[in-house]
């Protein structure tokens, strides 16, 4: 099957919508699936192209927060959508912007299925301007997304249970598939010796420094812990919070709150694994989040997670028990877990260990399978409405 992502920025760094393209896209190949990519540039020299290349744009004030994120936007040229639609026996939409919309539009007037990922709530977006909590707004815009962009779609891939139900509510027309982004299988690399009782305990939070991932509520949650003393942190991560954060948690060391100074640092895959297998407790503070694969992939390195439950987070799915869960925000709530874990470390490494097993289900293999099916579902519904069905 001939199959078109449209994706406005495939090759970003940092950006965990782009990552989960790439990887999809690369495991649909190795599936035997023909894939192409319509995006805007690699803005990185000598690196590889999208085999249609939109134009980027910039948006009038909100660009300096868009590229802080590890993102741009591209133009939708029609000329160059119609030529990547006609090649295409199916067209996928990854995000709910300008060029899906118009490529959704075109690919209906063309006879061409499409399909879409649900990758991400207005929330996201307008937490970053502090307006994720104006209902109003957000639930337009998410009612905007489904009548231009996902309504063209005969399918939504959703990647968690969460997002199914928050579109049943939003009267989505499209058939609403639950399928995992999926993480790549990976060996737990975590050492079998157990660490001295007095050694640090390694706390690491992992994921874009923004608004909507609050990070805050880790740095506060902090100066609640009994252990304080013993926690060292480790913030992997960009993004438009980065200074701020860096401050507050500067703050703790001066304030002699820690004994070891956090540490922020931007890490690739291997780097983030080598992490995550010597960390002891690994935190999840989001409030808006659509699956959270920055989380499936550390707890496959054996670490137990405590993870924010909130109206708009779906990572608290992954969590085994309550231990692993508090209340969104709530600093006091994630201090106790926190205190808990370290006080129990031989019940950490055994839920640890039940967490490292649990991740096999989100192989990516099996997302895959499950995605070229729906793929073929959706060219056999448009086959059989064709005419003279």
């Amino acid at each position: 099957m001939k199959i078109l992502f449209v994706v406005n920025n495939f090759y970003a760094s940092g950006n965990g919508l782009s990552a989960s393209a790439r990887r999809t896209v690369q495991y649909l190949r190795e599936a035997g699936q023909e894939v192409r990519v319509l995006s805007g540039p690699n803005l990185e020299q000598d690196s590889p192209q999208p085999d249609y290349i939109l134009n980027v744009i910039k948006i009038p004030v909100f660009n300096p927060i868009i590229t802080a994120h590890g993102y741009c936007f591209a133009g939708a040229d029609k000329k160059i959508i119609r030529e990547a639609v006609a090649w295409a026996d199916l067209v996928h939409l990854e995000e709910p912007f300008v060029i899906e919309m118009v490529a959704g539009r075109i690919a209906r007037q063309m006879g061409v299925p499409c399909t879409a990922t649900y990758h991400l709530h207005p929330e996201n977006m307008f937490s970053s301007v502090h307006l994720g909590g104006w209902k109003f707004l957000n639930n337009t815009t998410l009612r905007l997304w489904r009548d231009y962009v996902f309504n063209n779609c005969s399918h939504i891939q959703c990647p968690t249970k969460h997002v199914v139900d928050r579109l049943k509510r939003f009267h989505f027309k499209s058939e609403l598939r639950e399928i995992s982004n999926g993480i790549i299988p990976d060996k737990c690399i975590r050492s079998a010796e157990p660490k001295p009782d007095n050694a640090p305990v390694n706390v690491v939070c992992i994921g874009r420094l923004a608004v909507e991932k609050d990070q805050y509520t880790l740095i506060k949650a902090i100066r609640y812990s009994r252990h304080a003393d013993r926690i060292r942190l480790f913030f992997a991560g960009r993004g438009p919070e980065a200074e701020k954060m860096q401050r507050q948690a500067a703050k703790l060391y001066s304030d002699g709150v820690v004994k070891y100074a956090p540490e922020f640092k931007f890490r690739d895959r291997d780097q983030l694994r080598e992490l995550a297998a010597a960390s002891d407790i690994y935190v999840h503070c989001a409030n808006v989040e659509v699956e959270g694969l920055s989380a499936l992939e550390a707890l496959q390195q054996g670490v137990v997670p405590v993870i924010a439950q909130g109206e708009l987070t779906a990572t608290a799915q992954f969590a085994l028990d309550s231990r692993s869960l508090f209340p969104a925000g709530d600093a006091k709530a994630l201090a106790e877990r926190l205190d808990y874990w370290i006080e129990h470390p031989d019940e950490r490494l055994a839920m640890g260990r039940r967490y490292a097993e649990s991740m096999e289900a989100y192989d990516i293999h099996k997302s895959i399978d499950e995605l070229i099916e729906m793929y073929r579902s959706a060219a056999a519904g448009r086959a059989a409405m064709a005419p003279g069905k």
